[in-house]
């Protein structure tokens, strides 16, 4: 079982940036296509990326060209480097291995909270 622990969130204005990350404890990770996403206050949680094992990444429509998701396999660490950020992302950020799984469950850490606010 991986464990995975977000780190990297925090308050920032809007246009700003940051970058999570999300720390894999086993390097089985490197098979795994890996997703962040995002749940906003009074929102349905969201996938805002995902990247293959092989560094294949795909975004959604509402980060494309703002945000750049990136793994190190290395490492066992996957990345979101978050640029002109704007209030609507704000939100709690989980990565996961497994979307499909129970939220909040072992294929899921446990979130870094992102807020845009001036």
């Amino acid at each position: 079982q991986v464990q995975l622990v977000e780190s990297g969130g925090g308050l920032v204005q809007p246009g700003g940036s940051l970058r999570l990350s999300c720390a894999a404890s086993k390097n089985i990770f490197r098979f795994y296509t890996m997703y962040w996403y995002r749940q906003g206050p009074g929102k349905q949680r969201e996938l805002v990326a995902h990247i293959s094992s092989g560094g294949s990444a795909n975004y959604a429509d509402s980060v494309k060209g703002r945000f750049t998701i990136s793994r190190d396999n290395a490492k066992n660490t996957v990345s979101l480097q978050m640029s002109s950020l704007k209030p609507e992302d704000t939100a709690v950020y989980y990565c996961t291995l497994n979307p499909g799984s129970i939220f909040g469950g072992p294929d899921w850490g446990q979130g870094t909270q992102v807020t845009v606010s001036s």
